[in-house]
């Protein structure tokens, strides 16, 4: 059994996986200022939670877009004894092609995102994660990862238009129940939820006239499940999928 976490702006994913699958899934706050002793105790307090012993943790892998946490995860696994802990960078085997103009920029989250939808979906795919940023990862038929866009995340973008405009307030995450909004709140769901909607409807479908081929598409990610559900296309959500892909790459690099 090992244990997989995906540091991310704002949220930390933490996983145990096993050689029959995902154990149990659990979310933390992405706090700069914890220290590894506070990253520890929460991280045992998970694994108590669902009764999973130190003991029984064989190994740890890492995939971080914030290097200031990386290390202090790291260093939190170890306090615990966790060994043959794995970050998701240089040196390490992922068994994917990347084919873009500076294959070191690319963020370790895409990476992973990429060669888990490479081994568990057809060929060429699109990678939607819609996280603090809406990330669109391009694998091609020969497993190659070509390229991708980022736009604002759905979150990121409605806390903009908050702050910088001074009647309009903030709104829950939730789709009004007509396009044409009555009333201000309704207005603003309908633009942050179905005007996110329709820019990935388009964008899927540009990306195939350019590749001038249909393709796969799968959508990840924790504000996945707000959004997708109202785009036109019908796009299956895999929410595992970075950790199912940290677990091919820990694999890997046995």
């Amino acid at each position: 059994m090992i244990i997989a976490i995906d540091v991310g702006n704002t949220n930390i994913v933490v996983g145990c996986i096993d050689a029959k699958g995902i154990i149990f899934v659990e979310r933390l706050s992405a706090n700069r200022h914890r220290t590894e002793m506070e990253y520890a105790i929460s991280l045992k307090s998970i694994l108590e939670l669902h009764e999973v012993s130190p003991k029984r943790i064989e190994g740890g892998i890492i995939c971080s877009v914030v290097p200031e946490l990386t290390a202090v995860l790291k260093g939190a696994l170890e306090k615990f004894s966790v060994e043959n802990v794995k970050v998701v960078g240089p040196g390490v085997k992922s068994g994917m092609n990347i084919v873009i103009d500076q294959p070191a920029q690319l963020g370790s989250d895409l990476l992973v995102d990429a060669v888990a939808a490479a081994a568990e979906y057809p060929l060429p795919v699109v990678i939607v994660d819609l996280g603090t940023a809406t990330t669109f990862s391009v694998v091609n038929e020969k497993k190659q990862y070509i390229g991708g866009i980022v736009l604002p995340g759905v979150r990121t973008g409605l806390d903009s238009l908050v702050e910088q405009t001074s009647l309009l307030p903030q709104i829950a995450l939730e789709a009004p129940r007509n396009l044409i909004g009555r009333n201000t709140i309704d207005c603003m769901k309908s633009g942050v939820i179905f005007g996110h909607a329709s820019a990935i409807d388009n964008m899927i479908r540009r990306i195939e006239l350019e590749l001038k081929r249909s393709c796969t598409v799968v959508a990840t990610g924790a504000l996945a499940e707000a959004v997708i559900p109202h785009c036109e296309r019908k796009i299956p959500m895999d929410p595992d999928l970075l950790l199912k892909g940290l677990k091919i790459i820990y694999d890997k690099n046995r």
